[in-house]
């Protein structure tokens, strides 16, 4: 047997377990109060200090969380049609405009009065504005970040997620939105991808499907993003340093290949050649996998640890995606979706 697939198999049937466990209980609820992927997420983080003393789960873990989940949103494309994309494709773009300003423009105000560090005030407005955790790891090497300012920015974000994941569905309940709009809010002002896939899924399967494409779209900012901040960080020198950075930026390694694949299903899906019993047991299948790959993320997120990180990264954190929040509300209260 391939000595890869029996490291992985353990976190792998760990996080079907979890998966399972998870939509029997909102299955319990009332009315499905809570989504599975947002149980999923918060079992898996109580059940981290259990996890931790036995390394054998870790690695299928790691290929649930990142490789599972990727895997997950492809496969959803076989639910969707280019109509739908388009449709909430035209709003994101809008919406996202002012999202970004509002993360790096209130990022770099709140860094200079916070005193930051500009790279940590960056790597924490990259993460809030753009996909979390992914954004943070990529626009980190160009920007020359210590170890330490990566674990912040991540954990910074990270944990204002964790919050939103619970509240968003509940506020727009309150603020009776609907399908489209919520996705569209979600999509633009949580986060993570995995935090937007259980928030999103928690209020309906459609919002939850809007919420991915508006995630995946503004997922693609990245891109534009790190070329920026390398051009910066290759003509600007902070105190003390000699040298100034020239590395180059590899496109190939921070593109996000997975979403071509989600449009590559979604343009099969629109040209028919998916009959609609298969598309639905592959919408299940998909929103199965979202649920597995929420729980391991949890199982390996220790929260006392992030919530250690640092006052002032949490800080910034939560007042900028805080901002981003309002703002996405409030574009979207103009444009007539709320």
């Amino acid at each position: 047997m391939n000595k890869s697939l029996i490291l992985t198999t353990p976190g792998i049937l760990m996080s079907v377990i979890l998966a399972v466990l998870s939509l029997h209980i909102s299955n319990l609820m009332p009315a499905h109060a809570m989504g599975a992927g947002v149980i999923s997420l918060l079992l898996g983080m109580l059940f981290n200090p259990l996890m931790t003393r036995y390394p054998i789960f870790l690695k299928g873990l790691t290929f649930t969380s990142k490789k599972v989940l990727k895997f997950a949103i492809i496969m959803m494309g076989t639910s969707l049609s280019f109509i739908q994309v388009l449709e909430v494709g035209k709003y994101s773009l809008v919406v996202m405009t002012f999202t970004l300003f509002a993360a790096f423009g209130g990022g770099y105000i709140l860094g200079k009065a916070f005193d930051m560090d500009w790279r940590l005030s960056s790597l924490i407005s990259a993460g809030t504005g753009i996909c979390g955790a992914s954004a943070v790891a990529a626009i980190a090497p160009v920007i020359d970040s210590e170890d330490s300012q990566i674990a912040y920015a991540i954990s910074a974000t990270f944990i204002f997620d964790v919050v939103m994941v619970v509240l968003f569905p509940l506020m727009g309940v309150y603020f009776g939105m609907n399908d489209l709009g919520f996705g569209l809010w979600t999509g633009t002002a949580v986060n993570d991808t995995s935090s937007v896939v259980a928030a999103g899924y928690a209020f309906s399967d459609a919002a939850g499907n809007f919420a991915v494409i508006v995630k995946l779209t503004r997922t693609l900012a990245i891109v534009p993003v790190v070329l920026i901040f390398s051009w910066i960080n290759s003509r600007s020198k902070s105190i003390g340093d000699s040298l100034v950075s020239t590395k180059k930026v590899d496109i190939s390694a921070i593109f996000p290949w997975f979403i071509p694949l989600f449009l590559l299903m979604v343009g099969i899906k629109s040209a028919g050649l998916i009959p609609a019993s298969i598309s639905l047991t592959l919408s299940d299948t998909s929103k199965f996998l979202m649920v597995m790959a929420l729980g391991s993320i949890g199982l390996k997120t220790n929260f006392s640890k992030l919530a250690k990180s640092g006052l002032l990264p949490m800080a910034h954190g939560f007042l900028i995606s805080t901002l981003v929040v309002i703002v996405s509300f409030a574009v979207q209260s103009f444009l007539g979706q709320i």
